[in-house]
């Protein structure tokens, strides 16, 4: 059995060969089919890495309380008002001050996000976030200090003239060995002494290395404005008691917000996967449409593989002849035509997952997932591959299994 395979192999490749470029363009057609499934696919497994990562850096025992920003249908302009207030900073305190579970709470708010940070001649693109923050934002928010320090309780308290700087508005403004930490910057008209460097995020959809921080205390004097609303961080202490501390916060904020008992919620409160979950379960659609058009283009694959193994058929009509003149019975003229179908479709398909690992890697590099090997998605495109040979070489095998050896010997 093993030398009548390894025969069948070997006339396979060799009719491969004979009719090369049919066979390398429908080796082609499978390989693109196989490239937008696996490419894709990967891709978006790099997307789900890269967000994961980000909100694992968030903190998984995080929520946040805001005001609600949007409207929900049916409710009146009265109730829409009252519910959407803004979180005020009386009411953002005293939720720190009287919120009692295991927890780090800070108070932030957003100053401005097109700020332009200055130091001598250098300075940044008018793109640069800034936030008031308070000594625990940091902690609460995932980052970590790599140079100096944070907000001290004073500082934040009486609103000092101190800033962190992220890694790259630091990179920006301070080139070569210069130390940042007692620098003097400048963001808008005011001044501020560099205390902190921020470490590296990487990209990341909370601003990640592109951003400055202030006492929120400072920001709520130089960016005044009417209507700000703060936004209250929650670190949890014990990630397994999350659901009693959102539980114990939506009740304090409801008495602090002075909520009736029969009234929607006047804030909201937000986990840090929530956002996330949102995102995964949209991506399963994407997913969906991935396999679709890759499962569209392997039928096509399937069309064309189904023909050339038709037309190789009839051309081999003589051929099938002698062979059978020679001995060959049914079996063994299907088993060559089926296994010449199948070392096209693998041929086709390794060549497939190869270019959709490389080009859905591109992205993965990009947004710095690193390199992402998708072994579920090969394993699917090796068996598609395998499923399409099968079907395609099916029935042009069994058509030559058939042929009458004397009518094949005529054969011109």
């Amino acid at each position: 059995m093993n030398t009548l395979l390894k025969e069948n192999i070997a006339v396979s490749i060799d009719s491969i060969r004979s009719h090369m470029t049919r066979s390398v363009l429908t080796i082609l057609i499978i390989a693109f089919g196989i490239m937008a499934l696996v490419g894709i696919l990967t891709s978006i497994d790099a997307i789900k890495f890269f967000l994961g990562k980000n909100f694992t850096m968030m903190g998984a025992n995080t929520f946040t309380i805001r005001n609600k920003q949007m409207r929900m249908e049916g409710a009146s302009k009265k109730s829409f008002a009252k519910n959407n207030r803004v979180i005020t900073w009386q009411e953002a305190q005293d939720f720190k001050q009287e919120y009692t579970f295991p927890s780090m709470t800070s108070i932030s708010m957003f100053a401005t996000h097109t700020a332009t940070v200055k130091h001598e001649s250098k300075k940044t693109y008018p793109n640069v976030p800034v936030i008031g923050t308070d000594e625990n934002y940091i902690a609460t928010s995932g980052y970590e200090i790599e140079k100096g320090r944070n907000f001290s309780t004073t500082e934040t308290f009486y609103g000092s003239h101190s800033i962190i700087l992220s890694s790259e508005v630091a990179k920006k403004l301070f080139t070569g060995d210069t130390d940042p930490i007692d620098k003097i910057v400048s963001v808008g008209p005011a001044k501020y002494k560099v205390i902190g460097v921020l470490k590296s995020k990487g990209a990341s959809l909370t601003g990640g290395d592109n951003l400055c921080l202030l006492p929120v205390t400072t920001v709520r004097q130089v960016y005044s404005r009417p209507g700000a609303s703060f936004s209250i961080s929650v670190l949890s202490l014990d990630p397994t008691r999350m659901d009693a501390a959102i539980g114990e916060a939506y009740g304090l904020m409801r008495i602090i917000r002075d909520a009736h008992p029969t009234e929607e919620d006047p804030f909201e409160i937000t986990k840090s996967d929530n956002l996330s979950n949102m995102l995964f379960e949209n991506l399963k659609y994407l997913r969906l449409a991935a396999t679709i058009i890759g499962i569209i283009t392997l039928f096509g694959a399937a069309i064309g593989l189904m023909n050339i193994m038709l037309v190789s058929v009839t051309e081999r009509t003589r051929e099938i002849g002698i062979r059978k003149a020679m001995g060959a019975n049914k079996t063994t003229i299907r088993n060559q035509f089926l296994m010449e179908a199948i070392v096209i479709g693998q041929i086709g398909g390794a060549a497939g997952i190869v270019l959709g690992i490389g080009i859905g890697n591109i992205l993965a590099v990009v947004i710095g997932a690193g390199f992402i090997v998708p072994w579920m998605w090969i394993i699917l495109g090796v068996t598609l591959c395998f499923i399409v040979a099968i079907l395609s070489g099916l029935i042009p095998a069994i058509k030559a299994a058939s042929l009458d050896p004397v009518e094949s010997l005529r054969y011109e």
